[in-house]
Formats: structure tokens, sequence, C-alpha cells
């Protein structure tokens, strides 16, 4: 059960970080809005969204290792189920084998 919840956790971090870099401006960027051909006030004001899209990246970052490093460890302890033809420990039943005449070939039944 905690492991579903954990996974799921896992999954919208990750695509939450991935819907922040993609929405993320190069470095470059500020070049241009400086020369007039961009609006520099913006959504989050006029010094930019960096500031906030960078902390909250990092918050992401950070949040996806610890669950990353959680659920390796969970899935680590976790018992393996073995298989009846991977335990060596018990010897195999031998069946008895029940022998058929075996007809022997003549010259005369080889092709030539």
């Amino acid at each position: 059960m905690v492991f579903e919840i954990l996974m799921v956790c896992y999954l919208l971090v990750a695509l939450a970080i991935i819907g922040l870099v993609l929405i993320q401006q190069g470095k470059g960027a500020g070049m241009g809005a400086s020369f007039g051909s961009g609006a520099s006030g913006t959504l989050f004001g006029s010094s930019g969204s960096g500031n906030f899209l960078t902390r909250s990246t990092a918050v992401l970052a950070t949040l996806f290792f610890v669950l990353s490093l959680l659920l390796g460890r969970i899935s680590a302890n976790t018992d393996v189920q073995t298989d009846d033809w991977n335990n060596l420990e018990v010897p195999a039943v031998e069946q008895p084998v029940s022998e058929a005449p075996v007809e022997e070939k003549t010259s005369s039944d080889v092709p030539n």
C-alpha cells in the first residue's frame, strides 16, 4: 500500500519537474527583453520568473531523489517468490522409464 502511494507521488513529482523545466527560459532570453523585443513585465513580476521557477525546481528535484531512495529501499527488502524449479535443496523424484522395443533398421530400409 505504501509502495503504491510513493510510486504515484514519484510519478507526479517527475511530471512536475518536466513541466517546470519546459516552462523555464534559457540564459539568453534576458538579452532579448533588454533590447525591447520581449515583455519585461511578466506574471511573476518585473524581476522575472527565474527565481521562483529555480527554487521550485530545486525543491522538486530534492523530493524526487528522496522518493527514489525510499522506493529503492522498500523494493530491495521485499522477498522474492521462489520457483519450484529453482529449489535445489529437495532432490528430484525419478520417474520410471518404460522401455519400448527398438526396431533395428536393415539395409533395405535405408534409401539410396
